[in-house]
């Protein structure tokens, strides 16, 4: 009887010690910092700082998923200890010879059928809310063209203002300027807060993959046809964005990062007059970095 006791002692403690070593894990991952990051951070392992509604979203249904694993690890984990302490040959020297139970095969029938439909609903809202914004809430429109190795843009609303962004090579990185290696570009978007942009992707040549962490877009761009998505950053949250082409494309497809400052209305309204004119029949041919003048 007292080995039988102290087994479930030692059971429940091992259960403990594993539970809030778990919730301590999963509590230091969620923990991030309150300051948009312009660039990735030294030992970084969750999400980048949500900037937008969409990766809000993302972020709770990530935490929702979470916790569902966690419970359902813990619980396995728990029963089969469980059942090592009380049914080993030494605890339980003549076994038992139940072989139906009514009452648990329809409790593990139900209950993950529950669980999916947990899962089901949250995830099927943030696909659609996700997937496009409606037509009489879009205030701006920025179309996004993969090239081989660079990114166009084009702003539709702005007199079809376009330009080309190229990566900066390593020996031109300017640290002091907050540049960071493979993650700066010549020429930046810009994009005003408190706004509702459509964006538009599509590809010159071969599939590439519009992926911004911040915005919560991962998105291909593909030859010949239109691929939406949509962004809206509060004015809150307005800084650098970056991220990088997320297709394999060829050669230098490790070498097309994105870069994007989120503006407030005013300052944007000012870059857009400066690019206009930057910008303003620019017939020079596209420079595109050659893949060995930035490895090292």
């Amino acid at each position: 009887m007292r080995s039988k006791e102290e087994g479930m002692t030692k059971y429940k403690q091992i259960v403990s010690r594993l539970f809030y070593t778990v919730l301590l894990a999963a509590a230091w991952l969620q923990t991030g910092p309150s300051f948009a990051q312009s660039g990735p951070q030294p030992w970084q392992m969750n999400f980048r700082p949500s900037a937008t509604p969409v990766m809000d979203d993302i972020v709770e249904f990530h935490n929702l998923l979470l916790v569902i694993e966690v419970i359902i690890v813990l619980f396995v984990l728990g029963l089969m200890v469980y059942i090592c302490v009380k049914f080993n040959a030494k605890a339980n020297p003549v076994p038992s010879k139940t072989t139906h139970n009514s009452l648990l095969e329809v409790a593990w029938t139900v209950i993950p059928i529950i669980v999916l439909i947990v899962i089901a609903v949250p995830s099927m809202k943030l696909l659609v809310f996700m997937d496009k914004a409606p037509k009489e809430k879009v205030e701006m429109t920025l179309k996004v063209i993969g090239h081989q190795w660079y990114w166009s843009y084009e702003y539709p609303d702005a007199g079809n203002l376009a330009f080309d962004s190229n990566i900066i090579p390593d020996e031109e990185i300017d640290a002091s300027k907050g540049q960071i290696r493979l993650l700066e570009v010549d020429n930046r978007i810009a994009i005003p807060v408190d706004t509702t942009i459509r964006v538009l992707m599509t590809s010159e040549d071969v599939l590439h993959n519009w992926a911004v962490p911040a915005f919560g877009i991962k998105m291909d761009t593909v030859p010949g046809r239109i691929n939406e998505s949509w962004i809206r950053v509060p004015a809150a949250r307005a800084g650098v964005y970056r991220g990088q082409c997320s297709e394999l494309c060829g050669v230098n497809h490790g070498y097309m990062p994105i870069v994007i400052e989120a503006k407030s209305k005013q300052d944007f309204a000012k870059w857009l007059d400066k690019a206009k004119k930057e910008f303003a029949n620019d017939a020079s041919p596209v420079k595109v970095v050659r893949k060995d003048t930035i490895v090292r």
